[in-house]
């Protein structure tokens, strides 16, 4: 393990960031899987629907066991589904054998992190070429996406038992990464396990607390529950600085959750509760229960590209991922969007991150929680 004080931003989260000439696209592509044989389908004549905009309107319409005939046959004649998508390999893995294993659709996977999904899709598009039929990533991602313009109308029976908060334009939450903090059994008893998170910035985590380097996000969220509650902007930031003090500033939530259970530290501020939880089932020394409240949510989820070569198998997919596929979810730890049942977090408060404001004044947030990391170390985890 390297370390070394964290210096310089992150790339920011717009989509105008993710902007680049046809040569740079060149060089992503090339390193992604090849270059591009053929160009995205264009709007009609004078700037009118596209043909997957056109069957998606036409579906829209459908519901049940109709909608489901419709789709099957198009979509198997299709033969293929291009997803590209943020999931973890081993989620995304379980996802595609279950969802091939019940249609004959080939599904051609491209996994990166949310930016760099981002970033990609972007490029494609405004150098014409269109690489994806459907994404599922983070809900800010999204939000760029749908203010690009390129992702089409969705409607559906189970998009309409999706809580407010992920029914959003341009897409459908999918699943919820809870942000929680997180910690190794074999180095925190259960009395010093954090209750609060302002137990955080308590100096006896100094130099063993890791945060992670794009988590803005959660960031903003917590800011702006303390503010509701009272605090003054004062407070809230030695709060954040008491957090930073000594910390290690790791990039990627599963690497984080790697070296926490590898003991590298102590405690992970706002790791994903998943990621902890799968760490946790395979014997690993790590917990984050009971959770500190509020827990913080952010949605993840699916769009239809409006350009899709693969329409009807994209809008199978997501119609598949918000039925089926739910249950799949919850069996790789995640949590659901469509919650059927007894809900496991009832008793535990929920707060979703304002990802209009995150989006809309994104680059301010992100200078703020780079200035909060600043004086942490960098942690390497290869």
């Amino acid at each position: 393990m390297n370390t070394a004080p964290l210096s310089g931003h992150r790339c920011g989260r717009p989509a105008r960031r993710a902007l680049a000439s046809w040569s740079a696209l060149m060089l992503l592509l090339a390193g992604c899987g090849g270059l591009p044989t053929a160009t995205a389908p264009q709007a009609a004549a004078g700037g009118g629907p596209t043909a997957a905009e056109k069957l998606y309107a036409e579906v829209n319409g459908m519901t049940g066991q109709q909608r489901r005939d419709k789709l099957v046959p198009l979509a198997e004649k299709e033969g293929t589904l291009d997803l590209y998508t943020s999931m973890t390999s081993d989620v995304a893995d379980a996802v595609l054998k279950a969802f091939e294993g019940q249609f004959d659709v080939k599904v051609n996977l491209y996994r990166a992190g949310s930016e760099t999904v981002l970033q990609r899709i972007v490029q494609e598009q405004k150098a014409g070429y269109q690489g994806n039929d459907v994404v599922e990533t983070n809900a800010t991602e999204l939000f760029d996406l749908n203010t690009e313009g390129v992702l089409a109308d969705y409607d559906s029976e189970r998009r309409r038992m999706v809580s407010e908060a992920g029914r959003q334009q341009g897409w459908t939450a999918t699943r919820m990464n809870l942000f929680a903090p997180s910690w190794n059994t074999g180095l925190v008893t259960p009395d010093q396990a954090p209750k609060t998170w302002e137990d955080l910035a308590d100096p006896k985590w100094d130099g063993k607390l890791a945060m992670e380097i794009s988590d803005s996000d959660w960031y903003l969220t917590l800011f702006k529950y303390w503010e509701k509650q009272g605090k003054t902007d004062e407070e809230i930031n030695k709060i954040f600085e008491g957090m930073a003090s000594g910390a290690k500033i790791v990039k990627g939530h599963t690497v984080q959750g790697q070296l926490l259970s590898a003991g590298q530290f102590s405690l992970a501020a706002s790791n994903y509760s998943y990621i902890v939880e799968q760490a946790k089932a395979k014997g690993a020394p790590v917990d984050y229960l009971p959770y500190v409240q509020p827990v913080i949510a952010r949605p993840n989820g699916v769009g239809l590209m409006k350009t899709a070569k693969h329409p009807a198998a994209a809008m199978l997919f997501t119609d598949w991922l918000l039925q089926e596929g739910q249950a799949l979810l919850v069996k790789q730890g995640l949590t659901p969007s469509i919650v059927e049942g007894d809900d496991p977090l009832k008793d535990v408060e929920i707060i979703p991150i304002d990802v209009e404001e995150l989006t809309k004044n994104g680059d301010e947030w992100n200078k703020r929680y780079d200035q909060v990391i600043s004086n942490g170390e960098q942690v390497d985890g290869n």
